[in-house]
C-alpha cells in the first residue's frame, strides 16, 4: 500500500537540506521499490508569509493524512519582531502538540571517520552510541500559566510552570523503556528531584514503570550531574529519558560529542508509531541560500523515518550505509570539514549527489 510522506521545508536552510533528502528518496522509489508519494506543505516563517499562521489549517489537514512528515528546519531573523504566538517556532510546536508527538529520539553516535572533529579526545567519544528520549508535548514548554506580567511597583516579571502528569510519565517512560530494550538494556533517567517537586514525581512514575521491565537496568541522574558526565564520560550512557526542557539541552550538548549538529537526525513520535523526521539543528538563515548547509542529518531523518514508521529497515540500513561510504571518501561539509590529507570540501548539492551515487552501488 502506498504511504504518503509529507514535506515541510521550513525556513532557512530548510529548503536545501529537504531537497537532498528528496533526491534520496526518489532514487529509493526508482530504484529500490519504495512505494511512497510525496506532499508538500508550509509551516514556519514560509506559512505565516502564506498564510499569517506558522501552522495554518492547510498544513493540519496535511500532517494528519499523512504516515510520516519530514521537516528542514523553522525561523529566521525577519520574524523575531512577530507577536510570541505567531513566531515560526510556534508552528513547530504546534504540530508536535496537534499530532501528540510525546516521544522526541534523538541519537548522538560517532562516525569514526568524524573522531577528530569531535571536541573531545577521540578515545573518549569514539564508539559513542546515544539515544536521548525527550518527551516533547509537556512540561515547561507548553504549562500553564505563563506570560509577562506587572508588578504592584511597575516591574515586569516573566513566569513560567513546569508541569507533568502521571500518565504523561508514564507514556514516555514506556517508550523509552521499549527502546532499552532493542539497544543495550541499560536506560538513565534525568531528573531534578532534589529540588522540583514535579521532578520527585518523574522519579516515583519512572521506578514504578520500571518493575514491568526488569531485564533493563535503571539509573537515576540529576540534570547538572548529567550534562557533566556526557563530556567528562559519555559512553557511559545507553538511552537517557528526560522531560521536555532537559532533553532539549542535553541532546544539543550530546550532538557535539560527535563533531557537529549538522549530523544528527532525530524522530518525533506519536504512540501508535507514526512520526515527525527532522535534524536537530536550526534553520541557520546566516548561511541559508550558500549552498554549504550539511544535509546529512536530514539525509539519515530520512533513514530514521524508514525505520520507526514505515517499516522498511532494510532501506534505512541502505542509506546509512550510503553516508558512512561518503564519509569514508572523505567528503565534507564546511562544519565536519577538517584539512587533512584525504579530505574534501564539498557543498549541500554535491554531498548529496555523493550519497545518491554511494546508494545506488549498494
Amino acid at each position: 500500500m502506498t504511504q504518503n510522506i509529507l514535506v515541510l521545508p521550513g525556513d532557512g536552510i530548510g529548503k536545501e537540506i529537504v531537497a537532498e533528502a528528496i533526491k534520496v528518496i526518489e532514487v529509493l522509489k526508482a530504484d529500490f521499490g519504495l512505494d511512497v508519494e510525496l506532499s508538500h506543505g508550509l509551516i514556519g516563517g514560509a506559512a505565516y508569509d502564506e498564510y499569517k499562521h506558522p501552522y495554518p489549517e492547510e498544513t493540519q489537514k496535511l500532517a494528519h493524512a499523512a504516515d510520516a512528515i519530514l521537516l528542514g528546519a523553522v525561523g529566521g531573523y525577519e520574524y523575531e519582531a512577530l507577536p510570541r504566538d505567531l513566531r515560526p517556532e510556534r508552528g513547530l510546536l504546534g504540530i508536535r502538540a496537534d499530532l501528540k508527538l510525546f516521544s522526541n529520539l534523538r541519537p548522538a553516535i560517532l562516525n569514526a571517520e568524524l573522531a577528530d572533529a569531535s571536541s573531545l579526545k577521540p578515545e573518549v567519544v569514539s564508539g559513542l552510541d546515544i539515544m536521548i528520549v525527550r518527551e516533547l508535548t509537556g512540561g515547561i514548554y507548553f504549562g500553564e500559566p505563563r506570560g509577562i506580567r506587572e508588578l504592584e511597583n511597575g516591574e515586569k516579571q516573566g513566569y513560567n510552570t513546569l508541569v507533568y502528569k502521571e500518565s504523561e510519565i508514564e507514556q514516555i517512560a514506556h517508550s523509552a523503556f521499549q527502546i532499552a530494550m532493542k539497544r543495550d538494556k541499560r536506560l538513565c533517567s534525568v531528573d531534578k528531584a532534589n529540588v522540583l517537586e514535579v521532578m520527585e514525581l518523574w522519579h516515583e512514575v519512572v521506578e514504578r514503570v520500571g518493575k514491568e521491565y526488569p531485564e533493563v537496568e535503571l539509573s537515576h541522574m540529576y540534570v547538572d550531574n548529567a550534562a557533566m558526565q556526557l563530556v567528562k564520560e559519555p559512553k557511559q550512557f545507553d538511552v537517557m529519558v528526560t522531560g521536555n526542557m532537559f532533553g532539549d539541552i542535553l541532546s544539543d550538548a550530546a550532538a557535539m560529542l560527535t563533531g557537529s549538529i549538522g549530523m544528527l537526525p532525530s524522530a518525533s513520535l506519536d504512540i501508535n508509531g507514526k512520526g515527525m523526521y527532522e535534524p536537530i539543528h536550526g534553520s541557520a538563515p546566516d548561511i541559508a541560500g550558500k549552498n554549504i548547509a550539511n544535509p546529512l542529518a536530514t539525509i539519515t531523518s530520512v533513514s530514521m523515518m524508514l525505520r520507526y514508521s514505515l517499516d522498511h529497515i532494510e532501506l534505512a540500513d541502505k542509506i546509512d550505509a550510503a553516508v558512512e561510504a561518503v564519509l569514508k571518501q572523505g567528503l565534507r561539509t564546511q562544519d565536519i570539514f577538517a584539512d587533512a590529507e584525504g579530505t574534501t570540501a564539498v557543498s549541500t548539492s554535491e554531498i548529496g549527489d555523493a550519497v545518491v551515487s554511494a546508494l545506488r552501488s549498494l
